[in-house]
């Protein structure tokens, strides 16, 4: 795979010469985790289109503030990380990202999640944690490959009843949120599993009453058992 590690103390700006590297797949602009800095890009340039075979692009712990309509452009790409950045809003056009398997925009100012990224039908990995998020819309559930879903840390009241027709998610971490009740076709997402992995499906941080706590503890069935007998009352 033909790669690029872009690295600098204070990285502001990409030099342009690396637009012109058509055939490259992995470009990183992203400081080492261990280092603990944090670049100051704030813009993605545009000409970001030029590299077609991208098919992993690494952008987070900068400053970035905007992602260019031209990403959607990027067809082959496959993995993108924007965590750690200044995002509030994203592009319609990321929506043309139909390879796309693997999306990191945890710790950014996102107040929703954007409409665009429930046509990614392919997506595996979403972690949108640690945002300002307070709505999911109805069409997540056109995600249906989505395995891991990390909402933690961000502002949620409720969740739409079609969060629960993702029945391929694994690992569903709600923490830390403001939720009072779950859906009540929660119970269905039966490969959540509490039983052998509490941690594959987190709810600590919320004020849950429908169901509470020990209901949820005991995973799929006993959220099931409880709706059930809610509607025989």
């Amino acid at each position: 795979r033909k790669k690029l590690k872009i690295s600098g103390r204070e990285l502001l700006s990409v030099p342009i010469q690396i637009f012109g590297l058509d055939q490259l797949q992995v470009l990183e602009m992203s400081p080492e985790r261990e280092s603990c800095l944090r670049y100051r890009m704030e813009l993605l340039p545009q000409e970001i289109s030029h590299l077609r075979n991208l098919t992993c692009l690494y952008v987070d712990s900068n400053n970035l503030k905007k992602i260019p309509a031209e990403i959607g452009t990027l067809s082959r790409l496959e993995r993108l990380t924007l965590s750690n950045n200044s995002l509030s809003s994203l592009p319609a056009e990321m929506g043309a990202l139909q390879r796309l398997h693997s999306l990191h925009l945890a710790n950014n100012s996102l107040t929703e999640l954007p409409a665009p990224l429930c046509q990614l039908r392919n997506l595996t990995f979403l972690d949108v944690s640690d945002n300002k998020i307070d709505t999911i819309p109805s069409s997540i559930r056109h995600l249906e490959k989505l395995e891991t879903l990390l909402l933690l840390f961000n502002s949620l009241e409720s969740l739409p009843e079609d969060v629960c027709f993702l029945r391929n998610l694994h690992t569903l971490w709600l923490g830390n949120n403001h939720l009072r009740s779950l859906p009540a076709a929660f119970g269905e997402l039966v490969n959540l599993d509490w039983g052998y992995n509490y941690c594959s499906c987190n709810f600590e941080g919320n004020p849950l009453e429908s169901p509470p706590p020990e209901v949820c503890s005991r995973g799929p069935e006993g959220i099931r058992d409880y709706f059930l007998s809610l509607h025989r009352i």
